[in-house]
């Protein structure tokens, strides 16, 4: 079957799904396999749970005139997202960078929704898999569509874009993450910037913050529409940037005070107030969708948890990541501070020593106690009277309930695989 037959298919259901535990009725099931499984056998019970069509690649679960056989169900999902993307011809607006992808893209889409029906990424679906579901979770009632996209590699973004096709594309920054997979820095640098070429090649508009000189170079022949605090000569000027501890913008004699916390978050919120520039939204419907945003899933949250002020940022971590976050922490004027920190994944062969440095900027620091968990945090342990070290969370976990922290704000940050928000069960 052809994907312009599929896609009929598809336009007669009400969503599409990979996992069965999701499944709504009237919907397409797509098997994808995963390292552990294989979806097609799972096809069946799709079907039972109410999918109208299922999309397999293995002859023996086929089930009946429901069932579509294909030979690559992840190459049909993708496919399929191409063609619908093209189908609706829709604006898309596509964002990458190291950090601060997906609370610009909560933010953009807030922003938007006060004057179109946007949609976005859900969660932090931005991958291979992840992004031909968000396309296809567009319909003919989506007038903007925002499409979040990681890499951890290159070439990954140059083939996300060339499944989203993008109008529009915006990188929030360059940083150390995954230096792993793209072999180092300058090969992150490398791989995010693949969009830049994408837009190049194909005549679409960048995005850009001009205050970041390698935003500046890396999109020199691209048409612009631009932000920055450094220069007035920009399409939006950013007059002012506060942080104590929420970070609020004045731009175009408006003050835009947010629910983020971080200094580093002022970048996502100048991007969301550009791009809402850009598509006339009314900058006082901007001010309300910004102040409006309140964080979550571990994403510079603000909790209060009895006597403690805790700020939680336990989603994720790098090196850019980690160093923005401990600076803005150590400058906040507070009596009491603890900073619990998680190492850093996927850093390869620099792992020791980007955690080192971690631990040499907190150093500087004579007012906060540091509570660093982790195998490359305690390979590079120092002797200092405001530093613990552990190597397991464990150990974390039996310092915070023998000695109770009260009366104190507690920055959290770590990898997604440290899941340091579990520190709040052990915090009074």
């Amino acid at each position: 079957m052809e994907i312009k037959d599929i896609h009929k298919l598809f336009l007669q259901c009400k969503s599409v799904s990979i996992d069965t535990r999701k499944i709504e009725k009237n919907s397409m099931f797509i098997a994808i396999k995963g390292e552990r499984f294989d979806a097609n056998t799972f096809a069946n019970e799709a079907l039972e749970k109410g999918a109208s069509y299922v999309i397999i690649d293995n002859r023996d679960y086929y089930i009946d005139q429901r069932t579509i056989l294909t030979e690559n169900s992840l190459e049909t999902l993708q496919e399929l997202a191409k063609f619908h993307r093209d189908y609706l011809k829709l604006p898309i607006i596509a964002l990458t960078g190291s950090n601060g992808k997906t609370t610009t893209k909560e933010l953009i889409n807030v922003v938007l929704s006060k004057s179109y029906e946007a949609k976005a990424t859900i969660g932090n679906l931005n991958n291979h898999i992840g992004v031909p579901l968000t396309l296809l979770s567009f319909n003919s009632e989506t007038e903007i569509g925002i499409v979040e996209m990681g890499a951890n590699h290159q070439k990954e973004i140059e083939f996300l874009c060339s499944i989203a096709k993008p109008d529009f594309g915006y990188i929030t920054n360059f940083g150390k993450a995954h230096l792993e997979g793209f072999g180092g820095f300058e090969g992150v640098i490398k791989g995010k910037s693949e969009m830049y070429t994408y837009l190049s090649e194909n005549k679409k508009i960048a995005f850009v913050n001009l205050d970041d000189p390698i935003q500046i170079e890396k999109t020199e022949g691209i048409e612009r529409y631009t932000f920055g605090s450094k220069s007035k000569d920009t399409n939006v000027v950013v007059d002012s940037i506060k942080a104590n501890p929420f970070v609020s913008i004045k731009t175009q004699g408006i003050e835009i005070t947010s629910h983020l916390i971080g200094i580093y978050n002022a970048n996502n919120i100048n991007a969301a107030v550009t791009i809402g520039t850009y598509f006339k939204v009314d900058m006082d419907d901007i001010k309300e969708a910004i102040e409006n945003y309140i964080p979550e899933n571990n994403r510079s949250q603000l909790l209060k948890k009895n006597s403690n002020d805790i700020i939680l940022d336990a989603y994720n971590a790098n090196p850019s990541s980690m160093t923005v976050a401990l600076e803005n922490f150590m400058q906040l004027e507070i009596p009491k501070k603890v900073a619990i920190l998680g190492d850093m994944f996927e850093l390869g062969n620099e792992s020791l020593e980007e955690h080192k440095s971690i631990i040499a900027l907190a150093s500087k620091d004579k007012n906060t106690t540091f509570y660093f968990i982790g195998k490359d945090f305690y390979a590079n342990k120092i002797e200092n009277k405001n530093m613990f070290f552990f190597e397991t969370f464990e150990g974390l976990a039996n310092e915070l309930t023998q000695n109770k922290i009260e009366n104190t704000t507690i920055l959290i940050k770590g990898s997604r695989g440290m899941a340091l928000e579990r520190s709040l069960d052990f915090l009074p």
